[in-house]
């Protein structure tokens, strides 16, 4: 049960507190997720009044760090930093505010049964050396590829960063109608010559790699089973789509358009766990006037007799007014639970729960005593090793494999060999962990959101899935299981209950082509803009769509900037 109390982040004074329920507020964000903070920052930093509500005790989100076993802080959700926009980082100084990333070289590591291992990194000849083991042919072919998915990156770069040029919604003035139409134009005519600068053959290249499931394109690219499944978790990862299923190509070009510090495609940890990005995203919204406002669960939407958003009620019943508010919360939650009924037209309504939130994801984030000692690495001393640092592939060592689990999770089981891509974030981040011990991160695929075996509500049948991933990696790194303190178990439905994730889908809805730019959340609202008057999304519901991105959070508040000067 949500604590009824109320905390004010940024201001402790009585004023404060009182000018929540009695002022009112030029917008107010719902929920304290990362994009709902960048949202906030941006508002306050054009001069306007925000406060933001979060239903939890602590913000964040799903970009957040709680300590669930003594002496260890895990990032509970997301545990990986890449796709936060550069400009977002620039903007909002957030190095200033105590953002801080920490490189991982190498990037990534696979051991395989058969006592080999891969381990890919930022370093070119290493990779070429590394791949060598497997195939000369792919040795040479990786820097091609990974050259043309930059390519593709740097055309998709400015469609990230700005609103969709969606048609005007509502009556509209004659100016108002012909400013959209020169919008449009110009952003199209942009569009044109960024294509026309690509050229026809990575066109279609790129078309091909949008449209066909992920294998089609890596079996184009190479033959090495261990090199292929590597790079192709990053197609199916959050999704419950398998290698095979068309358009998951996207999926693995969305995991690969980040950076780190400059360095295309590189993840890094955060320094202190992915809470501090949201923590930095804070400060600097408090900087610029922002209030941010913990356990303060909101219940509904106040309308207007006119059917305009005017602000909130809590949980407790207390009215907070606003001119705006932004939804960072799923477009399901925020449309479906939020917005009295009768106020939205129905074939929107229809739209919004027909879209796909369905997931097939489990994090489990682990304390333990010892670190992993990989069998193909044949090392027997207890020191971190290059082999630790990066995201560790357990069980997918072909596409074969993949699809199988894939297809358990279609049957309606957990699968047999999970998915697993391992972190240990804390060989490089020593402000979590005690001495000599560590903090594990296991990223799970596929896990349904209703098992027809069992429920995820019984204990018994929890423990014995952690148990099966647990004893997965002791085939490659013998003893893990016996190196566990504690650990702390999220399934689609406690992502749903405790971070407000509809489905337990970590992208706020299905990231398929259906599903982005102009048909984001539906055909007609890409614009962050909404049926209700005065209520704009803000999330990862919205264009571009999800990961650790700030995007969304951003586009938003220029669009509500830009309809407060109007008006």
């Amino acid at each position: 049960m949500w604590r009824q109390c109320r905390k004010l982040s940024g201001s402790s004074t009585a004023n404060s507190e009182r000018a929540l329920k009695e002022k009112k507020w030029d917008a107010l964000v719902i929920g304290g997720g990362h994009n709902g903070l960048t949202a906030a920052a941006y508002l306050a930093r054009s001069g306007l009044s925000v406060a933001v509500l979060e239903r939890r005790h602590i913000i964040g989100g799903a970009a957040v760090t709680e300590e669930l076993v003594p002496g260890f802080k895990f990032s509970r959700c997301s545990y990986l930093q890449s796709l936060l926009r550069p400009c977002v980082i620039k903007e909002l100084e957030l190095k200033r505010h105590g953002l801080k990333l920490l490189k991982r070289n190498p990037s990534s590591f696979t051991p395989c049964r058969d006592g080999r291992y891969l381990m890919l990194g930022r370093d070119k000849q290493h990779n070429y050396s590394e791949i060598s083991k497997f195939s000369e042919r792919d040795a040479k072919a990786f820097t091609r590829y990974e050259n043309q998915l930059d390519k593709f990156c740097k055309f998709l770069d400015p469609l990230l960063d700005s609103s969709p040029p969606e048609t005007l919604q509502g009556n509209s003035s004659f100016n108002a109608r012909l400013h959209n139409k020169l919008e449009k134009s110009a952003f199209w005519s942009h569009c044109l010559r960024s294509a026309l600068t690509l050229g026809q053959n990575d066109l279609l290249e790129f078309m091909d790699l949008l449209l066909s499931p992920a294998s089609k394109v890596l079996n184009n690219w190479f033959e090495t089973d261990v090199l292929k499944s590597t790079l192709g978790t990053d197609a199916v990862i959050g999704t419950t789509a398998s290698v095979h299923t068309p358009g998951s190509g996207y999926v693995l070009l969305h995991h690969v358009m980040g950076e780190t510090d400059g360095d295309r495609g590189i993840w890094s940890y955060v320094e202190g766990g992915m809470g501090s990005v949201s923590l930095a995203i804070a400060n600097a919204a408090r900087e610029a006037g922002a209030i941010v406002v913990t356990s303060a669960e909101v219940s509904e939407l106040i309308i207007e007799d006119g059917g305009r958003a005017s602000g909130v009620l809590l949980a407790d019943g207390t009215p907070v007014y606003s001119s705006v508010v932004l939804s960072n919360a799923t477009p399901y939650k925020t449309f479906m639970d939020l917005v009295p009924k009768d106020v939205l037209p129905d074939d929107f309504l229809r739209a919004i729960k027909l879209s796909d939130y369905s997931s097939a994801t489990t994090k489990i984030n682990l304390a333990i005593d010892r670190l992993p000692q990989f069998k193909s690495c044949n090392l027997s001393h207890p020191d971190a090793g290059p082999q630790h640092t990066g995201s560790i592939h357990i069980g997918s060592e072909c596409f074969e494999d993949m699809a199988a689990a894939a297809q358990d999770a279609e049957n309606g089981v957990p699968s047999r060999r999970p998915i697993i891509e391992m972190t240990i974030p804390s060989v490089l981040d020593k402000t979590i962990s005690p001495p000599g011990k560590h903090v594990v991160g296991l990223f799970i695929q596929y896990t349904p959101y209703k098992p027809c075996d069992g429920s995820w509500e019984d204990p018994t049948y929890r423990e014995a899935f952690a148990q099966r991933c647990f004893s997965l990696i002791d085939e490659y790194a013998p003893g893990f299981s016996s190196s566990v303190i504690g650990y702390d178990m999220l399934t689609p439905p406690d992502l749903e209950r405790e971070i407000g994730l509809t489905g337990g889908n970590i992208f706020h809805g299905s990231m398929g082509l259906d599903s982005l730019f102009l048909m984001r959340p539906v055909k007609g609202w890409s614009n962050y803009r909404t049926p209700l008057q005065g209520l704009y999304l803000c999330g990862s519901g919205a264009h571009p769509g999800g990961g650790v991105m700030g995007a969304p959070g951003r586009n938003a508040a220029h669009v509500v900037i830009q309809d407060i000067k109007k008006q």
